[in-house]
């Protein structure tokens, strides 16, 4: 029984990387000229000290599309992101949207690249800023060899820079 275990948790982990990934920008609309591009591994950057992701700007309202398939994890408020969702994609890694207007989906939902999630906003610590969604891609298998001196550089072994990564 403890051998049919192990296989099942082996080919479940195999599965997740063997899936694309393919991703696209979580904006509809949006361009690389949408978002700063230095704006990722920013210091000093408010109470989160380092910004581990990219604001992607657009009008209040605006669609925001999942960056690839996978299944919703959380759908909720946090105090500094403000509406969340945080899905659970391809590889393993985690898709983290926040400063949502709403919602337009469920918690444990599957989700398909391209398919409207939520609306731009300016809730959490957004609020008086222009619109925009924060978005960072986040590896749940660690890359040591990313590590480095830089503030808070020890996490850069989870946060993946999600503009190397946007397909076309």
């Amino acid at each position: 029984m403890k051998k049919k275990i192990f296989y099942f948790i082996l080919g479940l982990v195999l599965i997740g990387f063997i899936i694309p990934n393919n991703m696209q920008i979580p904006v509809a609309g949006a361009t690389k000229n949408s978002w700063n591009p230095a704006s990722f591994w920013y210091y000093p950057w408010g109470k989160s000290g380092t910004h581990k992701g990219i604001d992607i700007f657009a009008k209040e309202g605006t669609d925001v599309l999942a960056a690839t398939s996978g299944i919703v994890l959380y759908k909720g408020e946090i105090s500094m992101g403000g509406n969340v969702i945080v899905v659970l994609g391809p590889k393993w890694r985690i898709h983290y949207y926040a400063h949502l207007k709403n919602f337009n989906t469920s918690t444990f939902s599957f989700v398909s690249r391209g398919e409207k999630i939520a609306e731009v906003g300016t809730t959490g610590n957004a609020q008086g800023k222009p619109p925009h969604l924060h978005y960072s891609y986040v590896t749940l298998i660690p890359y040591l060899w990313r590590i480095d001196f830089d503030h808070q550089g020890w996490k850069k072994m989870f946060y993946l820079n999600p503009q190397d990564y946007f397909n076309q």
